[in-house]
């Protein structure tokens, strides 16, 4: 199987350890390390589009696992952002019928960010790896 990696840069050391619990989760589920691909992009805005040119791109992909964080400010900028990063990468999942994860953290403060990946509340990243691999299973059974 073959995995695109979208991440956003915006609160990069969030990002990177949801990243890295995905990359180490695929590994250990006998994923090839050359089978794995990783891409940025500006913000969590992007993911939709960066998961949407793996796809268009590169047919052999078999699901593309968006990951970013966005932590609610004093303005409604966090709404727009995370509702159209949410319909984005269900948009892209249905246009080319493979798995698309969203893995948007979307907390309220740094420290929740901080708990949900790799800290007391686990890493979403991982979660997100899971996701993907049963729902290309899912895909494979019919």
């Amino acid at each position: 199987m073959k995995f695109g990696n979208v991440v956003s840069e915006w609160n990069r050391n969030i990002n990177d350890n949801l990243k890295d619990g995905a990359y180490r989760t695929l590994v250990e589920n006998g994923v090839k390390e050359e089978n794995i691909f990783v891409k940025y992009v500006p913000g969590s805005f992007e993911l939709p589009l960066g998961a949407s040119l793996y796809l268009e791109f590169n047919d052999e992909m078999d699901g593309v696992i968006c990951l970013g964080s966005v932590i609610q400010g004093e303005t409604r900028h966090f709404e727009f952002v995370c509702q159209a990063a949410a319909q984005g990468v269900k948009d892209v999942a249905i246009k080319f019928n493979k798995p698309v994860i969203f893995g948007l953290l979307t907390d309220n403060t740094m420290q929740q960010s901080i708990d949900r990946s790799g800290g007391k509340h686990g890493n979403k990243g991982i979660e997100c790896a899971i996701a993907c691999m049963k729902m290309i299973e899912l895909k494979k059974s019919f």
